[in-house]
């Protein structure tokens, strides 16, 4: 039995107590780019928070770490993401915490494989991401190859938390959007933020004072560049080439295609 959900992490958690508590499944995919497969029956399964929650507890109590790598691989851009989270679920339900000990089960490596490059990613996000003030607040493109927002959300929300900021990722049509507020209520206090729609191609003008330093930094970066020590592949080892196209101080400089 094929399940379908609707791309949501509670979905896909809810596909995973059906795969326990109803008819096994032998894949989970998004609804809406399912390829019917011939001889295999499929079922659309409708979001419930409610058995979700409980999957979400049931992940928790075999680890952390388990939890992490689970959301991380669900995050990721793989194609079969879905089969390899159920796959690591199964053994984790087995094993408990003892499953990521496992580095090279066929079950555990695939998943943890997808799950490190997600982190790689967020975390050299960190670092590389650049705001620039539009006069209203600060603005941020990137066009990562997995599904960060919300990994990278909580770092800058601490780290810029007087501000009001946007961080939009054009290549999925999203952004994360932080009013400057801290959402405050009897059991805890959070950042506000929260994730939405945002046009690919949305232009957001800066104001005339970051253009001019967009320019200053432009000409420092290149100023400072010492031809004879130039190393462009342990450059391009810590700024991939598929990211330099959101980075300022690359603006004026011919991207190589990388392989």
């Amino acid at each position: 039995m094929h399940y379908l959900y609707d791309g949501s992490f509670e979905g896909l958690l809810t596909c995973i107590y059906y795969n326990y508590y109803g008819e096994k499944a032998s894949g989970i995919y998004r609804q809406d780019s399912y390829q019917p497969v011939l001889m295999i029956d499929s079922t659309e399964v409708i979001t419930e928070p409610a058995l979700a929650a409980r999957v979400y507890q049931a992940i928790e109590k075999i680890s952390g770490d388990a939890l992490e790598n689970v959301y991380h691989a669900f995050v990721s851009s793989a194609p079969d993401k879905e089969i390899l989270i159920l796959n690591y679920l199964r053994l984790g339900f087995r094993l408990g915490s003892k499953v990521d000990a496992y580095h090279s089960h066929p079950d555990v490596y695939p998943l943890h494989k997808v799950a490190r490059k997600v982190t790689t990613e967020a975390h050299r996000f960190l670092g590389l991401l650049r705001f620039a003030d539009t006069g209203n607040f600060l603005y941020a493109v990137l066009a990562p190859d997995h599904y960060i927002l919300p990994l990278i959300a909580d770092h800058f929300a601490d780290r810029l938390a007087g501000e009001r900021w946007i961080i939009h990722d054009r290549k999925r049509g999203l952004a994360v959007v932080y009013d400057g507020h801290d959402l405050e209520t009897e059991r805890s206090s959070r950042r506000r933020w929260y994730i939405t729609d945002f046009p690919r191609d949305g232009q957001v003008p800066l104001n005339e004072k970051e253009q001019y330093y967009q320019k200053l930094w432009q000409q420092y970066f290149d100023t400072i560049a010492i031809e004879s020590r130039c190393n462009p592949r342990l450059q391009a080892r810590f700024v991939p080439y598929r990211y330099r196209h959101d980075l300022v101080e690359f603006k004026n400089h011919a991207t190589p295609t990388e392989k």
